[in-house]
């Protein structure tokens, strides 16, 4: 059985709870047999309030099904009764339910004395009389019997009853779980799933794992508030059906172990445990109706898990003895590498997990498998094998995750099968499970603040059920930091990955580019939107522009011989591809003069200056063409004090400051023997350091001082208007406060500023961390993390927690989030 059998119950059981449930043996026998299901009510008005004021029902008032059987229950709010009822459904042709209600407490529980536009008539059939009421346009019939009244929505249904004289015969199983149902809860939902009309059923796409095979007979306790609605209650099946449920039969449940592996961010997660394997291979063996030898490769399993991890799928065996396993694996593995200290292996028999574990999963190919502890993680790809090691070397666990402590609060310690989802993980799953119709409600419905659990723990002879669906309570612990995805390129990095915005959405994407001048085009959940050819490498960063002063933005970038505009398609953006004979460009710089979006591209390449104009035309008034010396670095511009003031490195050390037009605008005497930093404005001056460690700065007078802080040659320097930092071999000095870090390669220190809030970003390259610091050079907490280049940090999603981005591996990117 896929997990999808687990949603089916956990979303349709509260579509179903529209009504009610409590009775005796004689009512259960005044219904007809093959009900789609029956509700047991054991007190109305209780029943209704709980479902008139949850939070998680009124988000499903537009789903057909719901509609179907509000529309059935027109006339309950003239039903006026404190005693037990029964209400059953009844599917009278495709998709249509018509309802039953019975009730030993008299006749007079159902009161139109003060409906308008009503008739009340007697219709005489078979020798019995039944009482018709029409309220506007709806319909509903009575049949009285000693002190019982039947109510139903169908004529036909009606006749069928009148037509028999005595208690129709109730299936022994129902009888069974019908007089455990709890007394206190206000409803309890009784279902045959071995009926081909159950509701359940009727929502599924056919498989032949599909809920008509989980048990018999299920029953469920009803309990709702406004922020919870949970059922609760009991599974059976016979020894002689195919009922996923003895699977565990003869099993004992254990603590579920997947939620532990699973990463942070994870949609959903499923676990399986018994603590006995060739008891469940016997099982299995029933189950699939075949004769196989029971292997003892899997002797030591004792939990099944399956990770649903944005589009991919990874499955975990929990063992308690690793060694026949591993050597298995050993013979059967064709390479392996290494990730934050885990070898990851491919395997020859991809099959390997499926074929020992159906029905528990299904479609899955075990190509790569890690070991973290006791228990063995496979997956399809790579790369999700890398964001599960990555998250559990940092203990970002979803057993963290508020989705899963707001789940679990409410269920047993132990579990033969335990299911957990948010709402992108009911999405993802009811894709796989439901009817399209059913599927594209459950999209639109919009539960992104809701908890999905369900839980059965193994008894002797049935199952507990357990079925939750619960509004979020809780946040993420603060200050926390989580992997949420590894990307494997189809070869190595050329460029630090960054991010861009996406106009459409507002939110961010990630660009990047590999060895074979692949241009990536990344979304924050690690699907590569589209990849495009470059005849070169991307020189500096990649700058967003927005030409056409549409919204619409654009990405504008330096090759080593070409000038290139392209959309967010990935298509070039006519007439800016501009090739450069001889090459060796500058990074590409973008000025903005006034904010207004008339942008002006500057390409410099040795000597030369070319300045264009949003329609790709040179710019005719800018006469600083040609300079004295090869210009060595990408030109800045800053303004101070509506004055615009263009900076430029030259190879022969001489830095040129100058106006809009091209003319020097402060003119610098002294040669300076660039670093291989910037040039920055830091408080109102341009700051530059040499090879010697010596800042020079120049005031707007153009009046030059230096400062001597003694640094290496190979010193990093990063500036803003107010924040000074250097990196200096292991040495980090931000606004003078410094940080000696463990001895290792480090790269330039960078500043960003985002909400208010001064974030240095330095990575240990030799040692492959990333360090986070503020801006008074205090770590930010759980840092450093692994990486491998110097980062990129914005908020992708606008929910004020940012996200950080880094090369990961030599052809593979990672992205993390901090809480």
């Amino acid at each position: 059985m896929k997990s999808k059998a687990f949603l089916t119950l956990l979303i349709l059981f509260l579509l179903s709870c529209k009504t009610e449930i409590k009775q005796t043996d004689s009512l259960l026998g005044c219904l007809p047999q093959n009900a789609s299901f029956i509700i047991k009510i054991n007190q109305l008005s209780n029943f209704r309030s709980e479902l008139k004021n949850n939070t998680f029902l009124e988000k499903t008032n537009n789903f057909t099904l719901h509609k179907e059987i509000v529309n059935a229950l027109d006339g309950f709010e003239y039903i006026k009764t404190d005693a037990n009822c029964l209400l059953a459904f009844y599917e009278i042709g495709k998709d249509n339910y018509e309802f039953i209600l019975v009730s030993d407490k008299g006749s007079d529980i159902f009161d139109i004395s003060e409906a308008n536009n009503k008739t009340v008539e007697t219709l005489s059939y078979q020798d019995q009389n039944i009482t018709k009421y029409s309220i506007e346009d709806y319909e509903v019939y009575s049949i009285l019997r000693d002190n019982t009244i039947i109510l139903g929505s169908s004529l036909m249904l009606m006749e069928n009853i009148a037509r028999t004289k005595s208690l129709t015969t109730v299936n022994p199983s129902l009888q069974k779980l019908y007089e455990t149902s709890g007394p206190n809860k206000s409803a309890t939902l009784f279902i045959n799933l071995d009926e081909p009309s159950s509701l359940l059923s009727a929502q599924q796409d056919d498989d032949e794992n599909d809920i008509k095979f989980f048990s018999d007979w299920i029953s469920l306790d009803f309990s709702a508030n406004s922020d919870n609605s949970n059922l609760n209650g009991v599974a059976v099946a016979s020894d002689s059906t195919k009922n996923f449920i003895n699977l565990f039969k003869g099993t004992n449940p254990l603590s579920n172990k997947t939620p532990t592996f699973a990463p942070l961010n994870a949609q959903a997660i499923v676990s399986y445990t018994f603590d006995d394997y060739q008891v469940f291979a016997k099982n299995q063996n029933t189950y699939l109706d075949r004769v196989k030898p029971i292997d003892t490769l899997f002797n030591t399993i004792e939990e099944v898990g399956i990770i649903y991890l944005n589009t991919e799928k990874v499955v975990l065996l929990n063992s308690f003895g690793t060694e026949s396993l591993s050597e298995f694996l050993n013979e059967d593995k064709t390479s392996s590498t290494t990730y934050q200290g885990s070898e990851i292996i491919s395997l020859k028999n991809n099959n390997l997990v499926v074929d020992g574990f159906d029905p528990l999963l299904k479609n899955f190919k075990s190509n790569f498998c890690t070991i973290l502890e006791n228990t063995f993680v496979f997956s399809e790809k790579r790369e999700p094998l890398q964001t599960v090691i990555s998250n559990f070397k940092s203990a970002s666990s979803f057993s963290k995750a508020p989705v899963y402590t707001t789940a679990t609060a409410a269920m047993a310690n132990e579990s033969s099968m335990l299911f957990i989802s948010d709402a992108s993980g009911v999405d993802h799953l009811s894709e796989e499970a439901f009817i399209p119709k059913l599927f594209n409600e459950i999209k639109k419905a919009n539960f992104k603040d809701f908890a999905f659990a369900a839980q059965m723990v193994a008894d002797t002879d049935f199952v507990h059920a357990n079925f939750l669906a619960s509004k979020i309570g809780q946040t993420v612990k603060t200050n926390s930091v989580t992997p949420l995805f590894t990307l494997e390129l189809d070869t190595d990095l050329a460029i630090d990955p960054q991010f861009v915005k996406n106009h459409r959405t507002n939110k961010q994407e990630i660009v990047v580019q590999d060895q074979n001048n692949f241009l990536y085009l990344i979304s924050t959940d690690g699907k590569v939107l589209w990849k495009k050819q470059l005849n070169g490498r991307i020189q500096g960063r990649i700058e967003q522009v927005d030409i056409y002063k549409n919204g619409r933005l654009q990405l504008a970038f330096c090759t080593n011989n070409q000038f290139l505009i392209i959309d967010r398609n990935g298509e070039d953006v006519p007439p800016f591809t501009k090739t450069f004979e001889g090459g060796n460009l500058n990074p590409l710089a973008v000025f903005d003069y006034e904010g207004k979006k008339d942008y002006r591209f500057l390409v410099t390449q040795g000597e030369k200056v070319y300045m264009y104009n949003n329609k790709a035309e040179i710019v005719s008034g800018f006469t600083y063409t040609r300079a004295n010396s090869p210009i060595i670095a990408s030109p800045k511009h800053f303004r101070v004090s509506n004055k615009d003031y263009l900076v430029f490195q030259l190879e022969d050390k001489t830095l040129k400051i100058l106006h809009r037009s091209g003319g020097d605008r402060i003119k610098v005497s002294q040669k300076i023997d660039f670093s291989e930093n910037e040039v920055f404005l830091y408080k109102n001056k341009f700051s530059v350091t040499n090879k010697k460690g010596v800042l020079h700065q120049i005031d707007l007078k153009g009046k030059l001082t230096s400062t001597n802080f003694n640094l290496n040659k190979d010193h990093g320097m990063y500036a803003t208007s107010k924040t000074l930092v250097f990196m200096d071999d292991n040495v980090l000095s931000i606004r003078g406060k410094k940080v000696e870090l463990d001895l290792g390669v480090y790269s330039k220190p960078k500043i960003f500023y985002i909400y208010d809030k001064i974030y240095v970003s330095v990575t240990d390259i030799q040692n492959q961390k990333i360090f986070l610091f503020d801006s008074q050079a205090k770590p930010i907490s759980n840092f450093p993390v692994f990486g491998n280049s110097l980062i990129d940090l914005i908020d992708t999603n606008n929910d004020k927690k940012l996200e950080l981005v880094a090369k990961d591996q030599e052809n593979s990117i990672i992205v993390y989030k901090m809480n």
